[in-house]
């Protein structure tokens, strides 16, 4: 804004914020042959108001505000499929779950003479089938890999016990009856003189391999985990005992 003062018959001009105008209006309202002290005085005014111009207060600028990452919502799993159908069992988590799904109404209808049993390796999943139908589906853990590899291919069960010990895999205990090895191989580690070698429970135990391979109740919580055995849900594998007989036969797939 302008305010202008009279001095005799001239008008100055003041500004408190635009030096540069006010500047440009005294040059244009006291030219070059005004009077010597009028032209002086506005000279004098002009640099008064350029230095207030400079000297007035300065904005900071505003802070800068962190912006934090927004945050997304995760989105939770819907099962399309009906409950309690094949389908519900393997749209989530699977192969990877340890729960057992069975149809209740085949395996009603299963036996002994009917049935045979298929072993994936790779998704760890032991299947009671009835014709081509799953009667059940459940969790294995086979042999270690490139160790104790588990064979591959078509079997029979030979022999079936339910309260069966291993004779190559156990524990060692010394005279005293205290355990002085875990996972002992009873054809490399020594029994102490007194002690005895007690071998690993394995229970329903069913033969395939004349070199100690079948299934049985083991710990499948971990994948690959036996010594090549093919070790069963402990859920499942009472009801794979019961409706299986010598002569079943068993598919074991890569």
């Amino acid at each position: 804004m302008l305010f202008f003062q009279h001095t005799k018959n001239y008008h100055l001009p003041f500004c408190s914020n635009e030096p540069k105008i006010c500047f440009d209006n005294v040059k244009q309202i006291l030219p070059m042959s005004a009077h010597p002290l009028l032209a002086a005085t506005a000279a004098l005014f002009s640099g008064i108001i350029l230095s207030s111009c400079s000297l007035l207060p300065q904005s900071e600028p505003a802070p800068e505000v962190e912006k934090k990452p927004a945050t997304v919502a995760k989105a939770e799993f819907v099962n399309p499929y009906p409950a309690g159908t094949y389908d519900h069992f393997k749209a989530q988590n699977y192969p990877g779950t340890t729960r057992t799904w069975k149809n209740d109404s085949l395996l009603a209808q299963a036996n002994s003479s009917n049935t045979k049993v298929k072993i994936d390796i790779s998704d760890q999943r032991g299947f009671l089938m009835v014709g081509d139908q799953v009667a059940m589906d459940y969790r294995v853990s086979t042999g270690r890999r490139d160790k104790h590899d588990t064979p591959t291919g078509q079997f029979r069960i030979t022999e079936k016990i339910k309260d069966k010990r291993s004779n190559l895999y156990g524990s060692i205990y010394n005279a005293a009856g205290a355990k002085v090895k875990s996972n002992a191989d009873s054809r490399k580690d020594k029994v102490p003189p007194g002690g005895k070698f007690e071998g690993a429970p394995m229970l329903y135990w069913m033969r395939l391999t004349n070199d100690g391979i079948g299934m049985h109740k083991g710990n499948v919580n971990s994948r690959y985990a036996s010594h090549g055995c093919i070790r069963s849900h402990y859920g499942a594998v009472p009801t794979v005992f019961a409706k299986t007989r010598v002569g079943t036969t068993v598919s074991v797939q890569p």
